[in-house]
């Protein structure tokens, strides 16, 4: 079992950048790659971004490709998302994962953190 808790969310004006971090109670660098999804009130569940196991490689959605960008701190079991030029069309409730096998948008994740609310105002 693998828990991951999202923290760093909050209200930002538009233009603006904020850091989400994604801990995880074990280690998961070399063992899980990790996902970024967001879910906006009324839509469905979107993958934002995702990096390999090992972050040798890192994919992102049309939506925020050049704006946002995943990094890690692997001695503090750690992942981060930077969001630059945020849009109001970012609000959402933002949510890490991992998996074990396979990487990015059509990846099966394993485990889920509770998520955490951005809010970008104009």
């Amino acid at each position: 079992q693998v828990q991951l808790v999202e923290s760093g969310g909050g209200l930002v004006q538009a233009g603006g950048s904020l850091r989400v971090s994604c801990k995880t109670s074990v280690r998961t660098w070399d063992r899980y790659a990790t996902g970024w999804f967001r879910q906006a009130p009324g839509k469905e569940r979107e993958f934002v971004g995702g990096i390999s196991r090992g972050g040798g490689g890192t994919v992102y959605a049309d939506s925020v490709k050049g704006r946002f960008t995943i990094s890690t701190d692997n001695a503090k079991n750690t992942v981060y998302l930077q969001m630059n030029a945020l849009k109001p069309e970012d609000t959402a409730v933002y949510y890490c994962a991992v998996s074990y096998i396979g990487w990015g948008a059509r990846a099966k994740y394993d485990y889920w953190g509770q998520g955490t609310q951005i809010t970008v105002s104009p």
